[in-house]
């Protein structure tokens, strides 16, 4: 697949590892990225050859922020717009953007996985929002930047980050004076799941992690995914409702008889040949 500003590549069978490759502007994120984001995302979560994600960046940076320059060409050029209300659609157009990339991450059904190094800013804080786990390396530091430039942010962080952290008043507090957090702070308060000493350490264990859980049931897997998000926002009830409406098929399937076997045979497990 080949998209601008994004390197993709199935980095091992059922694995794809998604790279952001801006390196001029160590990995700001322009309307380009975004597209780009949106549509792979798209792309991979009906992909039959896909089963899990990583989603790492080359350079310096994972995401050192919203790209400047993209942002005040779209700044000048709205300035051109007389009537109020066509400027405020062009805006909604570029925020529905930014949204739609990063809520495709978390709606897609395989795991996202997230790798981290060095400055993960802006909308870099929104995409890992995005995503199911989160690693970094020791040098990663986070920023939830925007409201430096006078705005609140708008990519998903004020939605997804005080529900990954559990903390209001973390969540709240960094939100509020866009302080950095370093990658202690950040294993502390569960942003993240491990540190690792090296990028090239946490982007292994990441791609092991993502094998694992490509070698389980597609089936089981990517249900317990839809669970757990529907689940997120609702009544108990209503998630054990949703679940076992999802396992009265679940159980009838393919993955589920391949499952047993191992299990009550003590065989050793099959790898799932189909989606």
């Amino acid at each position: 697949m080949e998209h601008r500003h994004l390197k993709v590549h199935s980095e091992r069978p059922f694995v794809f590892r998604l790279d952001l490759d801006c390196e001029k502007g160590n990995n700001t994120m322009s309307e380009c990225l975004f597209n780009s984001i949106y549509e792979c995302i798209t792309s991979l979560s009906s992909n039959n050859e896909c089963r899990s994600i990583v989603i790492s960046s080359l350079g310096k940076d994972f995401s050192s922020g919203v790209d400047l320059e993209n942002l005040g060409q779209f700044t000048t050029d709205l300035a051109s717009i007389e009537d109020i209300s066509r400027r405020a659609r062009a805006i909604d157009g570029r925020v529905s953007l930014i949204q739609k990339a990063f809520s495709a991450i978390e709606r897609c059904p395989k795991p996202v996985i997230a790798a981290i190094h060095g400055a993960c800013a802006g909308p870099g804080m929104g995409l890992i929002s995005a995503c199911d786990i989160r690693y970094c390396s020791t040098d990663a530091w986070f920023q939830v930047k925007d409201i430096e430039l006078g705005m609140a942010a708008d990519s998903g962080t004020l939605q997804r980050l005080p529900k990954i952290v559990g903390n209001q008043s973390f969540a709240r507090e960094i939100c509020y004076t866009a302080r950095r957090v370093d990658s202690e702070e950040a294993l502390r308060f569960g942003l993240v799941n491990r540190v690792f000493e090296s990028r090239l350490v946490m982007l292994n264990y990441a791609i092991d992690k993502a094998e694992l859980m490509a070698h389980l049931s597609p089936v089981a897997l990517q249900n317990t995914k839809k669970s757990l998000i529907y689940s997120q926002s609702r009544p108990t009830q209503d998630g054990l409702d949703q679940i076992r409406d999802l396992n009265v098929l679940a159980r009838q399937s393919e993955d589920f008889h391949i499952s047993m076997g191992p299990a009550v045979t003590g065989a050793e497990r099959t790898t799932y040949a189909r989606y």
